[in-house]
């Protein structure tokens, strides 16, 4: 089983805990996006197996990006992590294939393992 992961996030800081927690836990960070269009573009260019998607970016919303997924198709197993964590959010990227949603701030270990059951 293949595990190839893009993550992204506004934040520099967060890429590299996300990063840094993923390569512990087994996982191969392939990319990283700052926002939306690069999450986009790198998504389909990458064909990860898993996506880390923070909802708030500087020029979009996750739950858009998610659309656009949706709509091209793509494979990755897509696992939001935000701050914003209001029920009809969570719900909302669930709807649009999120497998999992995790609330900022986690644990390593929350996130290792949120993502190994996606």
């Amino acid at each position: 089983m293949s595990k190839n992961v893009l993550i992204v996030d506004d934040s520099l800081y967060m890429r590299t805990l996300i990063k840094d927690a993923l390569e512990v836990g087994g996982y191969k960070v392939i990319g990283q996006a700052a926002n939306g269009e690069e999450a986009i573009d790198l998504a389909f260019e990458l064909q990860p197996d898993f996506i880390t998607l923070d909802n708030i970016l500087p020029d979009m919303i996750g739950i858009d990006i998610l659309k656009v997924y949706q709509e091209e198709g793509l494979k990755s197993k897509v696992v939001m992590i935000s701050a914003v964590g209001q029920e009809s959010v969570v719900n909302e990227g669930l709807r649009l294939g999120a497998k999992a949603y995790i609330i900022k701030p986690f644990t390593s270990e929350q996130l290792i393992e949120t993502i190994s059951k996606a």
